[in-house]
C-alpha cells in the first residue's frame, strides 16, 4: 500500500535482471536445439544477468511455438521448463498439453497425472484425465448444464467455497467492501438456494458475490459463460443502450413491427429499468465504485443481462415512454453476444498516427499497452520511436492521445511512452524493485497534450492516466477512467468442487507513485464529455470533435 512507498533517488534507478525469455526470443532465428544450449550456456555464466527464475514468461514463450503449431519446438521448450521447475505443477500441465498437441496421448496423460500429483487442485490435468482415458464420454452442453438442478447443499457449499477462495487468493479482497458485508451476502445468497434452483440461477448469484469485491481483475470471464448456456427463447429480444440514465432501443431485432429504433424503454416485465439496471449492475465487476466501466459492459450484454437480472422469464413486456400501453414482445429468433459498438470509427490496430491540421496537431491512438518485453514489446518501441520522430520532423504543437477501449497492459509500455512525455525524472512503481527510477528522454514531445479516456481504461491505462494527472502533462477529455493509480493484477483460475462453476481471481497488487487519489474513484476528466443518443445514431465521436474544437479555440 501507499506507506511502503520507497523514497528512492530518481537519478539512481536499480538494474533489474533482463529477461530470458527475451533473449530467447532475440534468438528464435536459431533451431530450438541451440535456443536450449544457449539459455544453459547464459545460466551458468550470467546468472545474475538474466531472470531465470520466472516460470511464466518461459511458458509464454512456449507457448507462443505451439499456438503458431510449432509444436515440436513448443515441447522442448516445455521440457526445459519442467527440467528447470521439477516441482512446479504448470510444467507438466504445458508438456502434456504439447504432447496432445503432436498426437502423444501416453505421453500427454503421464504429464498430466504428475501436474495433478503436483496440484491436486489442478482441474485442467483432471478433465484432461478423463477426456484422455475416456475419448467416447458424451461432454455436457452448455444448453444441458442452464437447467441442471444441484442439490441445495451442493450450491450451498460451493458459496462456501467461492467466498473462502476469493479471500485466500486476492491480495486486496477487502478493500473496497468490509468483511462482515462480504460474509453477509453470500449468507444472503444461501438462503435464496432452493430445491428447484437451476445452474442458471446459481450462477448469477455467483456473479453478484465476485462484483461485490470492486476488483475489475476478479470475474467470471465476461459473460461468456452464462451467454453460452442462454439458448434463444430466454434471451430479451431487444437490444439496448443505457445513455445517461436512459435505456433505448439501437436494434429492433424482430420486434420492428412493435417497437423503433431509438424508442426509450421505461419497464420491463412491470419492472422500471430505473430499478433494473442498477440491480444488473451489482453483477458487474469494476475498480472500485467506477460505473463508467458498467455502463460499457452492460452495453455489450445487455441481451443476456436482462434476462437473468429478470429470473429468466419466459416471456417479454415492456413499456415505452410516450406510449400507454405495454407491448409484449415476441421471442428472439437471433441476438448478437456482445453487442459491438460501431458508433465509434477505429482502425485496424491498436496503434495509430493521424496528422490533422496542417500538421500542427498529431492524434495518437494507443488502444492497448499489451505489449511485453517476453513478446512483442518491440512492436510498441518501434511504433512510439517512429511516431515521434515524425511529429518532430513536422513540428507538432498538439498531440492528443487517444486511450478509449485501452484495457492494459504491461509496464514497460507505459513507462515508454511516459519517457516522450515528461520533462523531468520520474518514479513510477512505489513498492518494488523494478522500474524506480525512470529518465526521459532528451527530444521528448514539450507541445501541449490532450489525453482522451473512457470506462474501458482499464490496469495500466489507470497507472498511466494517474501518473498523467498527477504531474499536471495535459488536458484530459471523456468520462471517468476505469482505473486509477491502484490495481491488481495476474489470475488464479478457480474451480468450484460440486457445480464446477470457473472464476478467474487477481492474484498481486500494485500502484503507482501517486497518492492524492482516491483508490476506488478511476481518474477523472478535466472536461467530462459523453456521447448522446443521437450522437450514437449519427456515428458522431463526441469526444474526439471536443477535443479538436478545444485546440482549435
Amino acid at each position: 500500500n501507499s506507506s511502503s512507498q520507497e523514497h528512492s533517488n530518481p537519478q539512481t534507478p536499480i538494474q533489474e535482471k533482463l529477461s530470458i525469455s527475451q533473449k530467447l526470443r532475440e534468438n528464435s532465428h536459431l533451431p530450438i536445439k541451440e535456443q536450449i544450449t544457449l539459455y544453459r550456456k547464459l545460466k551458468e555464466e550470467n546468472p545474475d544477468t538474466y531472470n531465470f527464475e520466472n516460470e511464466d514468461e518461459l511458458t509464454m514463450y512456449g507457448y507462443g511455438y505451439l499456438w503458431n503449431n510449432e509444436v515440436k519446438k513448443a515441447i522442448e521448450i516445455f521440457k526445459l521448463i519442467v527440467e528447470q521447475f521439477p516441482n512446479s505443477a504448470n510444467p507438466y500441465d504445458s508438456l502434456a498439453e504439447g504432447y496432445l498437441a503432436s498426437g502423444d496421448t501416453l505421453l500427454s496423460l503421464a504429464n498430466y497425472e504428475q501436474a495433478l500429483a503436483l496440484n491436486p487442485d489442478n482441474f485442467n490435468a483432471e478433465d484432461q484425465i478423463e477426456r484422455i482415458k475416456f475419448p467416447k464420454k458424451k461432454q455436457e452442453t452448455p444448453a444441458e448444464r442452464f437447467v441442471k438442478i444441484f442439490p441445495a447443499d451442493a450450491y450451498k457449499e460451493d458459496l462456501e467455497e467461492l467466498g473462502k477462495r476469493l479471500v485466500a487468493v486476492h491480495p486486496e479482497v477487502f478493500k473496497f467492501i468490509s468483511k462482515e458485508d462480504f460474509w453477509n451476502n453470500i449468507k444472503e445468497k444461501k438462503a435464496m438456494i432452493s430445491p428447484n434452483t437451476t445452474y442458471g440461477h446459481f450462477i448469477w448469484l455467483c456473479s453478484d458475490i465476485i462484483a461485490s469485491i470492486n476488483c475489475s481483475h476478479t470475474s467470471l470471464n465476461g459473460f461468456y459463460q452464462e451467454s453460452e448456456m442462454l439458448s434463444k427463447p430466454f434471451v430479451f429480444p431487444l437490444q439496448t443502450r443505457w445513455v445517461n440514465n436512459q435505456l433505448f432501443v439501437v436494434d429492433a431485432l424482430n420486434n420492428g413491427k412493435q417497437v423503433n429504433v431509438k424508442d426509450e424503454i421505461t419497464s420491463i416485465n412491470g419492472k422500471p429499468v430505473a430499478e433494473l439496471v442498477p440491480d444488473i449492475y451489482k453483477h458487474i465487476v469494476s475498480q472500485g465504485h467506477i460505473e463508467t466501466t458498467k455502463n460499457h459492459f452492460f452495453n455489450s450484454w445487455s441481451t443476456e443481462m436482462i434476462p437473468y437480472a429478470l429470473g429468466l422469464p419466459n416471456k417479454f413486456s415492456v413499456k415505452i415512454e410516450g406510449i400507454t400501453k405495454v407491448i409484449d414482445l415476441d421471442k428472439a429468433d437471433s441476438f448478437k453476444a456482445p453487442y459491438p459498438d460501431k458508433s465509434l470509427e477505429r482502425g485496424d490496430t491498436d496503434l495509430t498516427l493521424e496528422l490533422i491540421n496542417d500538421d500542427k496537431t498529431a492524434l495518437m491512438t494507443i488502444a492497448s499497452f499489451n505489449y511485453y518485453p517476453w513478446n512483442n514489446f518491440t512492436v510498441f518501441k518501434d511504433f512510439i520511436d517512429v511516431s515521434f520522430n515524425e511529429i518532430r520532423e513536422k513540428g507538432v504543437e498538439n498531440l492528443v492521445i487517444d486511450l478509449r477501449f485501452n484495457g492494459g497492459g504491461s509496464s514497460e509500455s507505459s513507462i515508454y511512452l511516459l519517457k516522450h512525455l515528461v520533462d523531468k525524472p520520474f518514479t513510477y512503481f512505489t513498492n518494488t524493485e523494478a522500474t524506480v527510477g525512470q529518465i526521459p528522454f532528451e527530444k521528448g514531445f514539450r507541445g501541449k497534450l490532450f489525453f482522451m479516456i473512457d470506462g474501458k481504461g482499464e490496469s495500466t491505462t489507470g497507472h498511466f492516466m494517474s501518473i498523467v494527472k498527477n504531474l499536471k502533462l495535459g488536458t484530459i477529455i471523456g468520462e471517468e477512467l476505469g482505473s486509477n493509480q491502484f490495481c491488481t493484477a495476474g489470475q488464479t483460475i478457480c474451480r468450484l468442487r460440486n457445480t464446477k462453476l470457473l472464476f478467474y481471481v487477481a492474484n498481486s497488487a500494485s500502484r503507482v507513485a501517486v497518492t492524492n487519489l482516491p483508490d476506488d474513484r478511476g481518474i477523472m476528466p478535466d472536461y467530462t464529455v459523453t456521447q448522446n443518443i443521437n450522437d450514437y445514431f449519427n456515428n458522431v465521436d463526441t469526444v474526439k470533435e471536443f477535443t479538436l474544437k478545444l485546440i482549435t479555440e
